[in-house]
């Protein structure tokens, strides 16, 4: 949380009306810094703006066939900086994609469905409820 108190938040999805969507609900949800993006290059080349919280989605070859997908992107995101939760967004509700994903070190799973925003919503307090006990746990150790 860089600008004062927003949350900064990357939106990374190929569809375009979905991308969009998703923005105006997190926008109407709370004051958010919203940085949206169609493909996982653009959301890689712009990692520099240290983003909070990163909903990426896992196809990404919508616009360009020849674009990373989001497991590749996720990959990359671990690489800049491992601390960046990322969740992963899909239209696909199988097991296996989830756990795949997981493997990828992503923070949670959600399927795209009429219930998938506010999971997203849910997911993103959570996130912050763990990184609030991790800050207190670190100070409490430090002064031991």
């Amino acid at each position: 949380m860089k600008n004062g108190n927003k949350i900064k938040l990357f939106l990374v999805d190929d569809d375009a009306l979905f991308l969009k969507s998703m923005e105006i609900e997190f926008m109407e949800l709370a004051d958010f810094s919203i940085e949206t993006y169609p493909t996982g290059e653009l959301c890689l080349e712009n990692l520099s703006h240290e983003p909070d919280v990163i909903i990426l989605d896992y196809q990404l070859d919508g616009i360009e066939k020849s674009a990373m997908n989001g497991l590749q992107t996720l990959d990359k995101i671990k690489a800049f900086n491992q601390d960046i939760p990322v969740i992963m967004l899909s239209s696909q509700d199988k097991i296996e994609v989830a756990v795949n994903c997981m493997h990828h070190k992503a923070f949670d799973y959600v399927v795209k469905s009429e219930t998938a925003f506010i999971r997203l919503q849910k997911i993103i307090t959570n996130i912050f409820k763990y990184k609030k006990m991790e800050k207190e746990l670190n100070w409490y150790m430090d002064r031991m």
